[in-house]
């Protein structure tokens, strides 16, 4: 064991630095196994693909030998939420208990940091529509003339999705760089001054890949070079590599184009009369064209979109209205270095677009994916669109990203460990290595510490229907209900698609407990209820799966509808079927069933959060059983105690057996003792 493998423990252990110094701190060895694996790694500048239970405590695992070892380390989270936490709250306790003076600095993208420049650009200009948009704006402004860092999660009252937001803060596109008035008191040139300087830097996926796609790019590093990487959540990031690996335009930042083109107008003569007319007719051009794509499903291939008469001629009228805007602001680009940017940021978009539009056999680009009859066949990027409520997204996306993160990952000679609580599938980490370009890995797999035999139980209900029949709701509901009244609520119910959630909490609105719906309140407010009602049901969807992290008698039951497969009319995830299938793999069993099983992993790990939580999970596909492949699913949860029978949670909640056991009702009698 290497010097810095036996200090790691040594922290870790019941007579160590953390014990002594943290309230609370419960030694695991799980956790020391987990840290010791992380710090040969880390002095062997290798790699590590490790999955860490439930209850490893893998955040102080990781953190202990980073701090110990002096490395420049750079740790990545999977969302802004835990890179805050992991920064604000677990490193400070960490770093204080082992007496260590390292550096550490907080780096999030351009867009979570208040732009000056655009700020004073806002004030003054007639955008805003409400009351409240005004009262906030004003708030904006007060902040940022005391804010020392500009992060915008000091504004708590902001919601996420505020349309306040791009008009105070930069993108790539329109940073105006060393030459904006307010470069030497930028905020994300400060933050990343104190993350160069740093020892310990805590960025999130976002960011690193950004970073990542940059440098591919040959733009330089903005993230600085370290010796040590650490990817929590690390399932995540091959999802997210392939949109940064890719190429996108969409409505939304062409109208912050259209926009920002007017308001750089303000004292320049003559710059609105050039300029409103090429920007109005822009406008119309993406309102015409997002009308034109009514109908269409939600995401599909190019080919799908342009085969529609409408849809052509909107992207036809689209380039037309953005060549006569650049025509229009490269004229008047000397008059500011605004201006200057926005003709470039006009460019880019045309030629995103006209990318996007072409037909890869014609380009010479044959690796364009389409799927469709008629379209070239997949080998490499993946041409597709999504639509908004408002709006579209038009994308580019390889099929493989592992090639680039290799690459990266070798350039750098570091450590890497790639760290989570679902990576493998039956014991192997096969499938996710492959995504992430990592050929035969060192592994770990580290169990949950918790005693799973005697704090959950988890139940497959019997004689209900396929999923994906009439009345599996109505069946659903029935053989919940009697769980939901043995639990007195207490609920967590994760729907595989939203109409079945919206199904689910229709059926329930008379149920006799509160009820708290996923799109009803922002997240952390639904959350929050939810963790105070004591008795609430929270209903959720895919977005659900991870993050809801309940400690406690709150949350004592975990209810899964149907085995997460990946929606099928999804181009991207039908593509990457089609190029196994041609290389000779299936698609099934390489692809489908391990994305399933990961992403049922992530939905069972609400249930249990402390070593004192007790809970059941409700499987409700049949498929488990009747199902070859159901035993991959089974063999890849924790041991839960099974059972078949609602008698088995009803004395596991201390509450006496009431009703007949399920293999003597027909789904009838069930639905009629289920009903309100």
């Amino acid at each position: 064991m290497s010097q810095l493998a036996q200090a790691s423990r040594d922290a870790l252990s019941a007579g160590g630095a953390l014990a002594a110094q943290l309230d609370n701190f419960v030694p695991r060895e799980a956790q020391q196994r987990l840290s010791t694996a992380i710090a040969e790694a880390f002095e062997g500048r290798e790699v590590l693909l490790a999955e860490a239970g439930t209850g490893t405590g893998k955040t102080f695992a990781y953190l202990v030998p980073a701090l110990l070892s002096g490395l420049k380390t750079i740790i990545s989270t999977g969302t802004r939420a835990l890179q805050d936490q992991l920064y604000h709250r677990d490193l400070p306790r960490v770093r204080n208990a082992l007496g260590t003076g390292l550096k550490s600095a907080l780096l999030k993208g351009r867009a979570n940091y208040l732009c000056k420049y655009r700020l004073e650009q806002a004030k003054g200009e007639p955008r805003f529509t409400t009351r409240e948009q005004i009262s906030q704006f004003q708030r904006i402004v007060s902040w940022g003339g005391r804010t020392q860092y500009g992060d915008i999660a000091e504004l708590d009252a902001l919601p996420d999705d505020s349309p306040l937001l791009p008009m105070v803060t930069s993108t790539n596109d329109n940073c105006l760089g060393t030459d904006c008035p307010f470069w030497s008191d930028c905020f994300v040139v400060q933050a990343r001054q104190r993350a160069q300087s740093a020892d310990i830097v805590v960025v999130n996926h976002h960011l690193l890949l950004a970073d990542l796609a940059l440098k591919q790019e040959g733009f330089g590093e903005i993230l600085p070079g370290a010796q040590a990487f650490v990817i929590d959540e690390a399932h995540q990031l091959p999802e997210l590599a392939a949109n940064f690996f890719g190429e996108s335009f969409g409505m939304r930042p062409i109208q912050d184009l259209a926009r920002d083109c007017l308001a750089e107008c303000k004292d320049i003569p003559g710059a609105l009369a050039s300029l409103q007319v090429p920007v109005r007719a822009l406008e119309q051009a993406l309102r015409e064209l997002r009308a034109g794509m009514e109908g269409l499903p939600t995401r599909g291939t190019r080919f799908r979109a342009l085969a529609k008469p409408e849809v052509r001629a909107g992207f036809d009228a689209l380039t037309e209205s953005l060549a006569h805007l650049i025509e229009a602001v490269v004229a008047m680009a000397d008059a500011s270095l605004g201006l200057d940017a926005c003709a470039s940021r006009a460019k880019d978009s045309a030629t995103r677009l006209a990318r996007w539009l072409e037909d890869g056999t014609t380009s010479g680009e044959s690796h364009v994916v389409d799927l469709e009859d008629g379209a070239p066949l997949p080998t490499s990027d993946v041409l597709w669109y999504e639509l908004t409520q408002r709006g579209f997204r038009c994308q580019r996306t390889p099929l493989d990203v592992s090639g680039p993160l290799r690459e990266h990952r070798e350039k750098s000679h570091a450590s890497w460990v790639f760290t989570s609580a679902t990576l493998a599938v039956s014991g192997g980490f096969d499938h996710i290595a492959t995504r992430l370009g990592l050929e035969d890995p060192p592994t770990l797999l580290q169990p949950s510490p918790f005693d799973w035999p005697k704090q959950a139980l988890c139940y497959l209900p019997q004689n209900l229907p396929e999923p994906n029949t009439r009345g599996f709701g109505t069946a659903l509901i029935a053989a919940l209900y009697p769980v939901l009244q043995a639990s007195n609520g207490r609920a967590f119910l994760l729907f595989a698609s939203h109409r079945a959630l919206r199904e689910a909490a229709e059926t329930l609105r008379d149920a006799p407990w509160p009820l708290f719906v996923q799109g009803e309140a922002p997240r952390a407010t639904l959350l929050q209820r939810f963790r105070e009602s004591g008795n609430g049901v929270l209903l959720g969807a895919a977005s659900f799966r991870e993050g809801v992290d309940v400690v406690g008698d709150a949350l004592s039951v975990v209810v899964i509808d149907k085995l997460p497969f990946a929606a099928p009319d999804d181009p991207v995830f039908e593509a990457r079927l089609e190029a196994i299938r041609r290389d000779g793999g299936n698609p099934f069993r390489d692809e489908q069933l391990p994305q399933a099983v990961i992403a049922l992993k992530q939905g069972v790990g609400r249930l249990i959060r402390s070593e004192t939580d007790r809970g059941v999970l409700v499987l409700c596909d049949p498929r488990l059983t009747g199902k070859p492949y159901g035993r991959v699913f089974l063999d890849s949860l924790p041991p839960f105690a099974r059972t078949r029978e609602v008698a088995e949670v009803q004395r596991f909640f201390g509450v006496a057996p009431t009703l007949p056991d399920a293999t003597q009702d027909s789904e009838q009698d069930w639905y009629e003792a289920a009903r309100f």
